[in-house]
């Protein structure tokens, strides 16, 4: 664990308007090295603060660097992924549970989360939708409504849902293969706390096994009665991500009228789709049969990789490939597939 001392401390910044509104909090740089949501979020704050825009109703919470470890030193984590089994914790092992224990109350202060990423490959800005309304266990939800009516209004033409549940399969798969391979602690898993994870399954020790494992941001935010976005605005490196996260979180004060700018005209038609598979690595060997990027179409028998035993890995059916990482290890996620829906009318 690298030192902390130099570090500045957490920042957030609010503005609150002079007549009531609902409570949107937006996040940059819950990766370090995706720092478009900075540097739109920045613009936005001098905007604000210089008075050439402002916040009329509600209350505004902007967080420039959400981590500001895996900031400083550029790359995508500080210890570990911020983004996975996101929660306060009683006992914090790393940088990362000192953010959460910061972020998690901040999150729960407020309606409504939108959250700006990036990605490494190539491809186009989306949106990633949390699910429908229902009851189940994995992602209780009633406000898909709010989120499918932003999803309209952030200028993006894709949206992507199905994330907690797919991942919870996967969770599901590694953990039978784990406890048949004697990983599992041979004592009970409590996973009923909400404020701390097992000790055997700390992200730092098993971070594949935790049920919980998924829960970033978007997922911890529905969980405490919000509702949340996170837009990818590009490659990491594209000049068109911060006008794409500027334009985003505009838009959203717009829609959710905390800013006096006109809404923006929602699209018709967004193209949807629901991931529904997620194909770990099993041997750090197993490779792609090419440099796959997200949203690369298959068709079922397609080749996609070989295992290190020499099987090959095909395409289940007709989809779409998506976040394909060829650096991956054994036993953590190789990629994930998705097939189009018809939630938003395309």
């Amino acid at each position: 664990m690298m030192s902390t001392a130099s570090l500045p401390p957490f920042q957030s910044v609010n503005y609150t308007g002079m007549a009531p509104g609902p409570r949107l909090i937006v996040t940059g740089a819950v990766h370090g090295n995706e720092t478009c949501g900075t540097t739109a979020i920045r613009r936005l704050m001098a905007e604000l603060d210089a008075g050439t825009r402002r916040v009329a109703r509600g209350s505004l919470t902007l967080v420039p660097i959400t981590n500001p470890l895996a900031y400083q030193l550029g790359r995508r984590a500080g210890d570990r992924n911020l983004n996975r089994a996101l929660a306060p914790t009683l006992q914090p092992r790393d940088f990362e549970d000192h953010v959460a224990n910061w972020l998690c109350p901040l999150l729960g202060a407020h309606d409504a989360l939108l959250d700006l990423h990036s990605f490494q490959g190539g491809g186009q800005p989306f949106v990633m939708v949390g699910p429908r309304n229902n009851a189940g266990e994995v992602e209780p939800f009633d406000q898909a409504m709010q989120e499918e009516a932003l999803v309209r209004c952030l200028g993006v033409g894709r949206a992507v849902d199905g994330w907690l549940s797919t991942y919870a399969d996967g969770v599901a798969r590694r953990r039978a293969a784990a406890g048949a391979d004697g990983v599992l602690a041979a004592a009970a898993v409590d996973v009923a706390a909400p404020h701390d994870l097992h000790p055997d399954l700390h992200p730092d020790l098993h971070p594949d096994l935790h049920p919980r494992y998924g829960v970033g941001t978007t997922e911890y935010m529905r969980a405490q009665g919000g509702w949340a976005l996170t837009l990818e605005c590009g490659q990491h490196a594209d000049p068109q991500a911060p006008e794409v996260a500027y334009r985003a979180i505009t838009n959203t004060l717009a829609h959710l009228r905390l800013s006096d700018d006109p809404a923006p005209p929602p699209a018709p038609m967004i193209e949807a789709l629901s991931i529904h598979t997620v194909i770990d690595k099993q041997h750090g060997d197993d490779h792609f049969a090419h440099a796959w990027q997200s949203f690369d179409k298959v068709r079922a028998g397609d080749l996609i990789g070989t295992r290190a035993s020499g099987q090959a890995v095909l395409a289940p059916g007709d989809g779409w490939l998506l976040f394909p990482n060829a650096l991956a290890q054994a036993r953590q996620e190789w990629f994930y597939l998705a097939r189009a829906n018809t939630r938003l009318g395309a």
